[in-house]
């Protein structure tokens, strides 16, 4: 007969993290489910709000991106949008001069932005706190100096015309392109972290000392993740330019970074999935307020700020860390009391 003791034991740590795993995996994708098929619903079918949900799944990809610098090693890169349009203006650089096909470009543009990710590391990441994130954003600033300065190549302020990505003026094929770009995104950046190289990450983000006293070099995986999200910022850039269709140095503007970043951290840092959830209200609420408050174009920033402050105090793990107090509180409802055996006389 099994023993009652054992039957109603608590749940294990380990089966508890599993289950919480698996209710997290279902609901992104009940998430992406829902991204899938809003564009058909109304009022989402006109081309205006498609615009804005491409929009949207852009900054979604965007912030798990970035949150995979800030989440795990604990660096916050404030040039990230530097990075975004280096790899824009390469793309179009490509297609404008040499007739590279856009397809391919973006992919350069990834590879260059990683490349030059990767220098940025190699200089900024040997400085820890915010050092490093303001070495970060004197890199950002040099790269938008130059676009800006350099009128003969980049035409300026003037604007680069860039030929489109898809043959259409339909806004539905660019939504799903870029959705792809971000299930792109955002599984290959998980398989990381849970890779024995994600391991070392979140070593390094918690306690940078035990992580060099237990033989892990720092400055090797820090510059490698500064490289891999700046290649992944750099391909969204081309696909930034080639949808919009025109380039300016404003691109790169640091409160385009800080956009990113509060989407990152209202959504969770070091979580991935919880900025991608949290992107598309944020994104749609921003794009209502712009319609409502023409009038007043900084007005989403003070949403953000006002979100930030919010979450900073109530709940600084963001979205992610309140879907975790939810599962554990699920958890603690199902899990029996533990039924106590009579002992033996």
């Amino acid at each position: 007969m099994a023993n009652p003791s054992v039957a109603n034991a608590p749940t294990s740590p380990i089966e508890a993290d599993r289950d919480a795993t698996r209710r997290h995996r279902a609901a992104l994708l009940l998430v992406l489910g829902i991204a899938i098929v809003l564009p058909f619903v109304p009022p989402f079918t006109g081309q205006d709000y498609q615009r804005w949900l491409v929009g949207a799944a852009l900054l979604a990809a965007m912030a798990v991106a970035f949150d995979f610098t800030a989440g795990y090693i604990n660096v916050v890169n404030f040039g990230f949008a530097a990075f975004v349009g280096l790899g824009g203006y390469t793309s179009g650089l490509l297609a404008v001069d040499l007739g590279v096909s856009p397809w391919i470009g973006i992919f350069v543009g990834a590879a260059l932005a990683g490349f030059v990710g990767l220098l940025t590391g190699m200089l900024t990441l040997r400085l820890r706190g915010i050092y490093a994130a303001v070495m970060a954003w004197f890199v950002g600033l040099a790269v938008m100096g130059l676009v800006r300065n350099l009128p003969d190549i980049t035409r300026g302020s003037l604007g680069l015309n860039v030929p489109l990505l898809l043959d259409t003026s339909d806004n539905l094929p660019y939504y799903y392109v870029i959705l792809g770009m971000l299930v792109v995104t955002l599984v290959v950046l998980t398989v990381v972290i849970r890779s024995y190289i994600g391991l070392a990450f979140r070593a390094i983000g918690q306690n940078l000392q035990a992580a060099r006293a237990s033989g892990i070099n720092p400055t090797r995986y820090l510059v490698l993740n500064f490289a891999l999200s700046s290649a992944f910022a750099g391909w969204l850039g081309g696909f930034y330019a080639h949808y919009y269709g025109i380039l300016t140095p404003d691109v790169m503007l640091t409160s385009r970074t800080v956009e990113v970043l509060a989407v990152a951290y209202i959504g969770g840092r070091g979580s991935l999935w919880g900025p991608a959830v949290i992107a598309f209200p944020l994104s749609i609420a921003v794009e209502l307020l712009r319609t409502q408050f023409a009038n007043l174009p900084g007005l989403y920033l003070v949403l953000y700020g006002l979100l930030l402050i919010v979450v900073m105090i109530y709940r600084p793990g963001g979205v992610a860390a309140a879907a975790r107090s939810v599962d554990e509180w699920i958890a603690r409802r199902r899990r029996p009391e533990p039924v106590e055996t009579p002992r033996a006389t």
